[in-house]
């Protein structure tokens, strides 16, 4: 590769990023030095948790910065290489998405295993998202025998996952999405129970009709109406995974907080927070299991696609709309 493209952030978003907030750039490409590998990227994943980094403010990642490529996980194939331990044709992950190729020190790739999973996955379902709902269902929930396990965001990459882990382990789950094909595809992978955010005027009274017993774990991507529905919800000492809150991403100023925190206290919640990096010591037990669930036909995974890097833009603004099936990818190549 002689010239590549890249996405860089060209203002910073207020409230809901729209497409003037990004901007396309071509680049040449040298030769790479050594000690460097150079990568064509073959797809790209877009994930919430960048909106944050969109904003110059002081959190657990750096933010980016105005007229640079934005970033974020990748899987390519190794088109040079001055490192011994990899050589032309390897495949690996990456953090440097939002580009078509790229030059790096061969230390900030990693090769991928030898599986039958296509590289994709291990941006989704195998991936970062797929850990994410692994430790934050059974290490920050600490789910139990016999739980009722509630999840919104059900149809997204995480949530998906967080559904069909718990339904391997034999637990009752209801799962909350947007429109019928979101909740035909929770009905697939084993939900007791769906709603329809967007058709119920009443959240509340959508999640006690579905789990009249009320719930043992709440495993959280929304935030918002969502928080509060499972506050009521819950049972005695009922423990919440705080994954996300993508309902409050795009907010110009603070949305009033849950109006029933109170009863966490009366019920001796758990509400845990959670960075999918604190929890890396679990992708070898994530991957095992991982692979028996797929042996046994428990496990499958659905991807919304956008091809071409300049529709990487479009991918992520279309988290926001809800117009993902699962993990929302751009192919590159």
């Amino acid at each position: 590769m002689t010239t590549v493209r890249e996405i860089r952030l060209k203002s910073r978003p207020s409230g809901t990023p729209v497409a003037d907030n990004f901007e396309l750039a071509t680049l040449d490409l040298p030769t790479p030095g050594a000690g460097e590998v150079q990568v064509k990227n073959l797809w790209m994943t877009v994930d919430p948790y960048m909106r944050g980094r969109m904003n110059d403010v002081k959190s657990y990642v750096p933010p980016f910065q105005i007229g640079k490529a934005l970033e974020g996980g990748a899987v390519g194939q190794v088109t040079a290489s001055n490192d011994p331990a990899l050589k032309p044709g390897d495949l690996v992950q990456s953090n440097f998405g939002w580009r078509e190729g790229f030059n790096a020190p061969a230390a900030q790739v990693q090769k991928l295993p030898a599986t039958n999973l296509p590289p994709q996955a291990f941006l989704g379902a195998a991936g970062m998202p797929g850990l994410t709902a692994y430790a934050g269902l059974l290490r920050v929930a600490e789910l139990k025998a016999g739980d009722i396990v509630f999840v919104s965001g059900a149809a997204g990459a995480v949530g998906s996952v967080v559904v069909q882990v718990a339904k391997a382990r034999g637990h009752t789950v209801i799962g909350s999405a947007g429109g019928a094909e979101k909740l035909a595809f929770l009905k697939e992978i084993g939900c007791d129970a769906v709603i329809d955010y967007k058709a119920e005027p009443d959240l509340n009274a959508a999640l006690a009709r579905a789990a009249p017993q009320g719930i043992d774990v709440y495993f959280d991507n929304v935030g918002g109406d969502h928080l509060e529905a499972a506050l009521n919800a819950a049972r005695p000492f009922a423990r919440f995974a705080l994954c996300g809150a993508i309902s409050m991403y795009n907010a110009t100023e603070l949305p009033p907080g849950p109006r029933n925190l109170v009863q966490a206290v009366g019920k001796q919640l758990t509400l845990r927070g959670f960075i999918v990096s604190t929890h890396w010591d679990l992708m070898a037990d994530f991957h095992r299991d991982l692979g028996e669930w797929i042996e046994a036909g428990k496990f499958s995974w659905k991807e919304t696609v956008r091809e071409g890097i300049e529709k990487a833009p479009d991918a992520f603004l279309g988290l926001f709309k809800g117009e993902n099936l699962g993990k929302m990818l751009v192919k590159l190549a």
